[in-house]
């Protein structure tokens, strides 16, 4: 086993074999009591490298040693008096920077893909996406192991985009079915002739992998057999180091890149309080990378999701309030999300949409019985019934409903029989609301037309100075104009 791990090292360039046969000769005095005689370990390192050869064919060069010539540094002086201006970030503000790494986490299952394919999309037209705003429109190349051609198809032709961007973006966003392959220096040799072939005269300017897990490679195997994961901070360092970098550096030093991650399963508590810890693998990763983004649902019963934002060469941004509708992400407000207590206020909500859905289908069926009321005696009648509470409560449910137009009123009771009434706005109804179940006919025609007479609103409160105003056309039931501030 020992023999085999040197020697793997040796073919993929990072021992020579000079190297390598001092390390096994090292391990065979240190290790094995008695230790092998040297003719026998010739023996076997000669068989063994053989083999290897036949099964993975010749050997790489061994790696060059760095250059050793002085590091750069400057004084405080020199950094204070140069005011040339900053490279141009690939995705603004300062979520991209180039040579930079952005790591996306989140569960599976919440959307990153969906939204990673719609952001690049955008970034290859050249068009903002939720504030996030490339110079130009870039080259991507989206390196992707999950969805097979024909779904990778199907989900580019349901994401709901604007077809002036995906005209932009026909030459400049590129991606890959699904791949089966490690990144390893074989993997990384492949992807390299991939880019190249995808981007003859330039080279892209964000390179995505998506997601790491289905291509990670943590370096070699030690001399017990055993391969560090994703969650061994060597091997991630590795990973980052040996594989991520080596690509960058390959296509272009400049370049961008996106490693899509998963989550662990943490509670919403611990996701709220530090989310970013909620990356899978190794801690290497996060004091890695130049930005990360976390996407996550907050409230399992909403489609909302949060996309916070952790920044290492720019000022913090605040967390994103994000959705999908019609096909499209969209940035909602983020203000009208709860901060405390969201629990207990999801719950009063739905209480009070179910009182004024009670409410409504009660007027309506009493209307159908052949009786109408103010919202003064409907309040008094209706006290602790059907779970509405007090009268108090109704009346402020009453007056709510006015204002959005669901209610409005009829102040003429003689069409239907009834008293005329003092209050400023008359007996209430509602959309299709009919008095009483007798047929109605036609007198020209002999058909009938429905049951009960046609309740029709003559007045509705104005949703700006809750005064009574008059309905110019009864039979058209019109809703108030609702401005999402």
């Amino acid at each position: 086993a020992a023999i085999g791990y040197y020697l793997r090292q040796a073919h993929e360039g990072r021992l020579s074999l000079d190297e390598a046969w001092e390390a096994i000769c090292g391990y065979n005095a240190a290790m094995l009591r008695p230790s092998w005689s040297e003719d026998r370990l010739k023996a076997e390192t000669r068989r063994l490298w053989q083999r290897h050869l036949e099964r993975n064919g010749p050997a790489q060069p061994p790696r060059q040693e760095a250059p050793t010539g002085p590091l750069d540094c400057f004084s405080l002086g020199q950094l204070l008096d140069d005011h040339s201006a900053l490279p141009d970030d690939i995705v603004a503000p300062r979520v991209l920077t180039p040579g930079g790494l952005l790591v996306l986490g989140g569960a599976p299952k919440v959307g990153k893909s969906d939204f990673l394919i719609s952001w690049l999309v955008h970034m290859a037209a050249g068009v903002p996406f939720l504030g996030f705003t490339p110079p130009r429109p870039l080259r991507v190349f989206y390196l992707q192991a999950e969805l097979q051609y024909h779904y990778l198809r199907e989900r580019l032709h349901q994401i709901g985009l604007p077809s002036e961007v995906l005209v932009a973006a026909r030459d400049g966003f590129v991606a890959t079915p699904r791949l089966k392959l490690l990144l390893d220096h074989g993997g990384v040799t492949r992807v390299l002739e991939a880019i190249r072939s995808a981007f003859p005269e330039s080279p892209p300017d964000i390179i995505c992998i998506d997601p790491i897990r289905n291509v990670f490679d943590g370096g070699p195997t030690g001399p017990n057999g055993s391969s560090a994961g994703e969650n061994d901070n060597s091997a991630m360092m590795f990973f980052l180091k040996e594989r991520v970098e080596a690509l960058q550096a390959a296509v272009n030093p400049d370049a961008g890149v996106i490693l899509v991650h998963h989550t662990k399963k943490l509670s919403k508590q611990q996701v709220k309080d530090d989310p970013f810890l909620a990356l899978s693998g190794a801690s290497a990763l996060r004091g890695y990378y130049t930005s990360g983004l976390i996407l996550h649902r907050p409230d399992d019963d909403s489609t909302a999701r949060r996309l916070e934002i952790e920044l290492r060469n720019g000022p913090a941004l605040e967390a994103k309030l994000v959705d999908k509708i019609g096909g499209t992400w969209v940035e909602l407000n983020a203000r009208h999300e709860r901060l405390v207590r969201q629990e207990v206020g999801a719950r009063l909500d739905a209480e009070r949409d179910r009182k004024a859905e009670v409410i409504l289908d009660v007027l309506y069926e009493e209307a159908a019985e052949g009786r109408l009321y103010t919202s003064t005696q409907f309040a008094s009648n209706f006290e602790n019934r059907a779970g509405l509470g007090s009268q108090h409560t109704i009346q402020d449910q009453l007056n709510v409903l006015a204002t959005k137009g669901f209610i409005k009123y009829q102040r003429n009771g003689a069409l239907y029989g009834l008293p005329l009434v003092r209050s400023r706005f008359g007996y209430m109804c509602v959309e299709g609301m009919r008095f009483g179940r007798g047929e109605q006919v036609d007198p020209e025609t002999g058909e009938i037309t429905g049951q009960g007479l046609a309740v029709l609103p003559s007045h509705y409160r104005c949703a700006s100075s809750g005064a009574a105003l008059e309905v110019e056309n009864p039979s058209v039931w019109v809703w108030p104009e609702v401005v999402d501030v």
